[in-house]
């Protein structure tokens, strides 16, 4: 009896993908190929799969690809993932060359106000999301991948880090949970992923063994810049231990909370008021600025509803939150603009700003504004608000010189 394996989406209503079938023969390779675009790259997408095949040391066996236009990134993520299912003890990598425009770092404390979330197994959805320009971009492995999909989604994720131009937005992924999770790290933390999404946090000890793991595959693969952390928390445990998890690691930037699970977990149903909510918003806010984090809301889930987005929005930055997630890129846009400081804010920010640098000017220790006296917080929250100014187009970056 043929073993047979199959890596790739199924149906028929399939876009920037492929589906690829692999039979375990004795005969030397054989590879079957049809495609929309045969006529352009059936000679190039057959090439490519016998460099995989040789690459991977797999010299038997049929290989059917059926292309839907994928490009060459998930070309080779698909056959590389089918022939380890056929061959779990291959240790050799089918990688795309890593393009220039992927080397660009990130920075502790960069603008999250927008994180879009992509399926992971979907590479239609990630070929051109960076033009939307979102803050950071996360390629998702966890709840929007399919259990039996997760094993195959890595090998997306990590050409897509490879290949893909995101245009200047943070390089995210959203791990899965446990040793799955771990497991991520290994298919991401050599390929520039700038942050880790931890989902469903509820200890310290979660983080200390993402933290470990990197390390470990950082070690191995010449890594030296750090992968920034951002825990997810999503259940009432996870809630009450909020500063033990902001505190657990160096490598954590931001502390976002996730509203789904946590409202399932205490009983309570969403709504959009977000009264069930306030607290656990509360303890994430308090947690994250007590330990010098990012706060980061919930994701607003009706896409057509873009009052109440900004509603959303404007309740979250009420309450200390500096970001938002998104899932779908017509959300990014309103929630810029609703995290953009006002102009009231621009000029308080801008006075106190003109004060510190006037008592560093005359080597004060102290600096006033009028009778009041500014504490170093206030001035680097005020600092902040000019940056955000200057990023959304409110404030000049020579405002300075034109006072």
């Amino acid at each position: 009896m043929v073993n047979t394996f199959i890596a790739g989406p199924k149906g028929d209503n399939i876009r920037s993908d492929l589906r690829v079938t692999y039979a375990v023969e004795q005969y030397p390779i054989k590879i079957e190929i049809t495609s929309k675009v045969d006529v352009l790259y059936g000679t190039s997408i057959k090439k490519q799969a016998e460099d995989i095949c040789r690459d991977l040391g797999v010299k038997a066996g049929k290989l059917v690809i059926e292309d839907f236009g994928a490009l060459p990134f998930v070309i080779s993520a698909r056959i590389e993932a089918v022939l380890k299912k056929a061959y779990p003890d291959l240790v050799n990598e089918a990688l795309p060359e890593i393009k220039e425009y992927c080397l660009y770092s990130s920075s502790r404390d960069r603008f999250r106000r927008s994180r879009l979330y992509l399926p992971g197994n979907q590479p239609k959805l990630m070929l051109n999301a960076g033009i939307h320009q979102p803050d950071g971009i996360i390629l998702d492995l966890e709840d929007a991948v399919a259990p039996s999909e997760k094993k195959d989604t890595r090998f997306i994720v990590r050409n897509a880090l490879r290949t893909l131009d995101f245009f200047g937005a943070e390089r995210m992924v959203r791990s899965n949970q446990g040793e799955m999770g771990l497991k991520d790290l290994e298919f991401i933390v050599p390929h520039n992923v700038h942050l880790v999404l931890v989902p469903k946090v509820e200890s310290a000890e979660q983080l200390i063994a993402v933290d470990e793991k990197i390390a470990e595959i950082s070690k191995a693969c010449g890594r030296a810049e750090p992968v920034f952390l951002m825990p997810i928390i999503e259940s009432g445990r996870g809630i009450l231990k909020a500063l033990e998890i902001a505190e657990a690691s160096q490598n954590n930037v931001a502390l976002a909370i996730g509203l789904e699970d946590y409202t399932a977990d205490i009983g309570a149903k969403r709504t959009n008021e977000g009264s069930e909510s306030f607290f656990a918003r509360s303890m994430i806010v308090n947690a994250a600025r007590a330990v010098g984090l990012q706060p980061i809301d919930t994701v607003f889930s009706d896409v057509g509803d873009e009052e109440g987005l900004r509603k959303s929005v404007r309740e979250a930055k009420a309450l200390g939150f500096d970001g938002k997630g998104c899932i779908h890129p017509r959300q990014i846009r309103p929630i810029h603009e609703e995290f953009a400081p006002t102009e009231a804010d621009i000029e308080r920010a801008k006075r106190i700003v003109l004060a510190f640098d006037e008592a560093e000017e005359k080597g004060l220790g102290v600096v006033s504004l009028g009778s009041k006296m500014i504490d170093p917080p206030v001035v680097k929250r005020a600092q902040h608000t000019l940056k955000l100014a200057i990023a959304t187009g409110l404030l000049s970056e020579d405002w300075k010189e034109n006072r």
